[in-house]
């Protein structure tokens, strides 16, 4: 059996009247006219056959029936303003949970959020790593940095930078190994350092750059995470294949060098990218507008890349998530 509700904004009239005993007040509250609450409650006691009110030279008051109603209806709409007020704090907040992958948050975000408290001061920001794509209506947090094509369903995304990769190692492992820097390519015949998450890195550059067959027969060693991966390349135990926009702090201090950085063996691009990933239907508080607006500030203001590659390479295969 179907449920009998009456009008919604009708019923919201009424509860305000109720709660008023005046037509001026509640008019004032809602902001409509006298006449247009009259009009409404109108609509309320012709739908219930009724009547709510007792209309008075000097007012109105509620009949009888009126009072009883009112007595569930007040309390019914304290409890929705109550449940929306509770849901709205919650998401005003100065907490702002942001989600990404560890690699991303350790080698790019982390470094630069002592900008963001200056950009937004008293907002807290707290981050949620993990590798699977983000599901707002499932996981508590309020925005999200993800690797991928852009095309996510029920989000707006906002891109932030592309992926480009390249080798990269320690410059103790380039001066062992490579000793004439103008052959860098002897390096490709020492061990191979693979992100379980990037698998497939190894073999799109070398694919793209026709060095397939040199690595016929290099050891690699697999490491769980992007982050793991590097810092391996920086302990020399071999040469990775180094995302360049979150590796550039590690370029600047010398951890990691590009070996192959100038030679004809570029760096490649995928049609993928990372973007700034927010639901669909987000009401926009200050903290997600202020981190959003920091952020997009902050990667457009990037330097261009060294040895940029002049095509995005469609034909390689990639990943679709950056690895934890």
């Amino acid at each position: 059996m179907s449920r009998r509700i009456p009008p919604l904004n009708p019923l919201k009239v009424f509860e305000a009247v109720a709660r008023t005993e005046n037509l001026t007040g509640a008019a004032h509250e809602l902001h409509v006219t006298q006449s247009a609450v009259s009009r409404q409650i109108a609509v309320l006691e012709s739908y219930l056959g009724v009547d709510l009110l007792r209309r008075q030279r000097h007012g109105v008051s509620l009949t009888r029936v009126g009072r009883a109603f009112a007595d569930q209806i007040v309390p019914a709409f304290s409890v929705i303003a109550s449940a929306t007020e509770e849901l709205l704090s919650a998401s005003d907040a100065g907490v702002l949970t942001v989600r990404t992958y560890t690699t991303f948050a350790v080698k790019w975000l982390i470094p630069r959020l002592p900008d963001f408290q200056n950009f937004g001061p008293g907002i807290e920001v707290r981050l949620s790593t993990a590798v699977p794509d983000v599901d707002f209506d499932r996981d508590p947090v309020d925005m999200a940095i993800q690797f991928g094509d852009g095309q996510w369903p029920n989000v707006q995304a906002d891109f932030l930078f592309p992926d480009q990769i390249e080798p990269v190692c320690s410059p103790r492992f380039l001066a062992q190994y490579a000793p004439d820097q103008q052959h860098p390519e002897s390096l490709l015949r020492q061990r191979l350092l693979v992100s379980h998450y990037r698998r497939k890195d190894w073999d799109d550059w070398l694919e793209v750059n026709e060095l397939k067959a040199m690595c016929a027969d290099s050891a690699r060693m697999s490491f769980g995470s992007s982050i793991l991966t590097l810092q391996a390349a920086v302990d020399g135990l071999g040469m990775a294949i180094g995302q360049t926009r979150l590796i550039s702090s590690d370029l600047e201090n010398g951890l990691l060098v590009r070996p192959f950085s100038h030679s004809r063996w570029m760096p490649i691009r995928s049609d993928r990218a990372y973007y700034l990933l927010r639901p669909l239907h987000q009401r926009e508080t200050r903290k997600t507008r202020l981190f959003r607006e920091w952020l997009l500030q902050t990667s457009q203001s990037l330097p261009p890349l060294e040895n940029e590659p002049a095509f995005s390479s469609k034909r390689i295969r990639t990943n679709r998530k950056e690895g934890n």
